[in-house]
C-alpha cells in the first residue's frame, strides 16, 4: 500500500511551506510522505472521527518532532476547512462518510487555484464476481468496510465539483485514486 499512498501525495503537487489536510488521518501513515513534501515550514492538519486514531498520530507526531502538524477531531462534514490549504488528502477513509458528496464540495469551495483533492480509497470492483466482492468485503470488516460502501463512488463527485486531473485503479479495480482541482472561477 505505501507505493499507492506515495503515489496520492505525489498526486497533490505539494511545495515546501505548503499547508495540507490529512482527511481521516488515522494514526498518520500519510504524515512521513507528507513531511517530505511540506518541509519543516510547511503545515499539515491531521482530521480524524476518533480520539484513539488521533492519539496514535499525535504519539508518531512526538516522537519524529514534528512541531507543523496539527491534528483535529472532527466528523469530515463538519469540519470548516481552514483558509490557506493547499491540498487536501485521503486515504482509505472518505468512502466510510456518507456525506462524501457534502466534504468534496466543500474542498472544492475552498481550494486555491492549482490546489488538488486526492482521494485513495477502496471501490467495488466492475467485473468481478458476486462471491470475490463478498470475500473482499468480508476480508476488510476490521476497516468498517461493507458491501453498501461500494455503492458509494466519491470519484463521481470529484468530477461534478472539480476538474478532473487524473483517474486510476488499482489491484484490478478494487482500488482508485482520483484526483481533482478547482474549475477556473470567474
Amino acid at each position: 500500500m505505501d507505493r499507492y499512498r506515495r503515489a496520492a501525495v505525489d498526486a497533490l503537487g505539494l511545495r515546501h511551506g505548503s499547508t495540507v489536510l490529512d482527511l481521516g488521518c488515522g494514526t498518520g501513515l500519510n504524515f512521513p510522505l507528507l513531511q517530505e513534501r511540506v518541509g519543516p515550514t510547511g503545515r499539515i492538519i491531521g482530521l480524524d472521527l476518533t480520539e484513539e486514531m488521533l492519539e496514535g498520530a499525535r504519539k508518531r507526531t512526538e516522537r519524529l518532532g514534528w512541531s507543523n502538524v496539527e491534528l483535529v477531531r472532527s466528523e469530515f462534514a463538519e469540519y470548516d476547512i481552514p483558509e490557506g490549504v493547499d491540498g487536501v488528502l485521503t486515504t482509505f477513509a472518505l468512502t466510510l462518510s456518507p456525506a462524501f458528496d457534502q466534504v468534496i464540495a466543500d474542498v472544492a469551495r475552498v481550494l486555491p487555484e492549482r490546489g488538488r483533492l486526492v482521494i485513495l480509497d477502496l471501490k467495488r470492483p466492475d467485473g468481478w464476481p458476486e462471491p470475490l466482492v463478498r470475500f473482499a468485503a468480508w476480508l476488510n470488516r476490521p476497516f468498517a468496510v461493507t458491501l453498501d460502501l461500494g455503492e458509494r463512488r466519491p470519484w463521481e463527485s470529484v468530477a461534478t465539483h472539480l476538474a478532473h486531473v487524473d483517474f486510476r485503479e488499482y489491484y484490478a479495480g478494487a482500488i482508485y485514486l482520483s484526483v481533482g482541482e478547482p474549475r477556473p472561477r470567474s
